[in-house]
């Protein structure tokens, strides 16, 4: 095993909890939640997803060839995510002014091809990014990006790539320091372990790791299966499928999920407990931790859930859920 390697998996290893204050830990916990809330009601009427796998695994892959830990991958992930979705938007809205003024609209061919010979730039670009905001780490220089993307066959300067940057803070607004799935699943088990959980949270910890790497990698799939679950339809319709898009966002919900996931596999008879303390936490419901963490395992191990033992609930209990079941009747 090569130094880089080992390294980074001794910093996962050393990752302590019980270190911090309850107080802290609880305003830490009401500003995620906050933040979540808003992010949720952000996601409304969004559509598309590049969350994609061969892009998510792309990211991954060159995190891990830069021996990155792991919080900067899904900050990636999320930056390119947020920026790609911007760039959807921005053409989208050009289109329509050209449209309403009667203009000559720029061939949508053209716009494609320039978003998409730029985009294996943008994505490194949000690396970097990713890589700045965590500088007691690791901070990915110039000359290793260019080398990187010579290697590939994309030659740029050192200009281009500062201006790549660039365009990738200014459609942001520079807010790139975003939330991610970890920092939501690192501080409910700081909650839990001093809840008394009986699953000892460094050991959750490894597990969590792996199924958020899961989630990511099958974003769709596992999300799909969650909404057939939540509507009771193998079929969902346009308008089911465009109000749960905001269920994606939710990192809590997916948080408690793979808390839940991790806790079956390490010792499934304190699931329950695991659940209850999640939901006493979070105010998210059982069934929807149940629901959840089904899916990521069905598409993980393979395994069910104790909560799948029972029959299915008829719907998901959180708020995004309901409203997406209740345009099914």
């Amino acid at each position: 095993m090569d130094g880089p390697v080992r390294s980074r998996l001794a910093s996962l290893s050393d990752f302590q909890f019980g270190a911090v204050a309850t107080e802290t830990i609880e305003d830490a916990l009401l500003h995620l939640a906050q933040q979540n809330e808003q992010a949720v009601q952000e996601a409304a009427g969004r559509r598309g997803s590049f969350r994609e796998t061969r892009i998510v695994e792309f990211v991954f892959l060159l995190s891990e060839q830069w021996c990155l830990e792991k919080s900067v991958s899904y900050q990636a992930v999320e930056i390119l995510e947020r920026f790609m979705v911007k760039q959807a938007e921005n053409m989208n809205r050009q289109a329509t002014i050209q449209l309403r003024e009667k203009k000559e609209a720029q061939n949508w061919k053209t716009l494609k091809e320039q978003l998409f010979n730029k985009f294996i730039l943008r994505l490194v670009s949000c690396v970097q990014l990713a890589s700045k905001l965590s500088f007691h780490y690791k901070i990915i220089s110039n000359v290793t990006v260019l080398n990187f993307l010579q290697s590939l066959g994309y030659v740029h300067t050192k200009e281009e790539l500062l201006e790549s940057e660039l365009d990738v803070l200014k459609s942001l607004n520079f807010q790139i320091n975003l939330p991610t799935p970890l920092a939501y699943v690192e501080m409910l088990l700081e909650v839990l372990g001093y809840n008394g959980c009986l699953v000892p949270a460094t050991q959750l910890h490894a597990t969590c790791l792996t199924l958020l790497d899961l989630v990511y990698l099958l974003h769709e799939p596992i999300y799909e299966s969650l909404l057939r679950a939540s509507i009771e339809n193998s079929v969902p319709s346009q308008l089911q499928g465009e109000k749960f898009v905001s269920v994606k966002e939710d990192f809590m919900l997916l948080a408690v999920g793979i808390i839940a996931a991790s806790a079956f596999i390490q010792n499934h008879e304190c699931w329950s407990q695991v659940v209850g303390h999640l939901q006493s936490i979070t105010g998210i419901a059982s069934e929807s931790i149940a629901e959840f963490s089904y899916a990521i395992l069905t598409h993980s191990v393979g395994a069910n859930t104790p909560g799948r033992q029972q029959p299915v609930p008829p719907h998901l209990e959180s708020r995004a859920l309901r409203a997406t079941a209740s345009s099914n009747t």
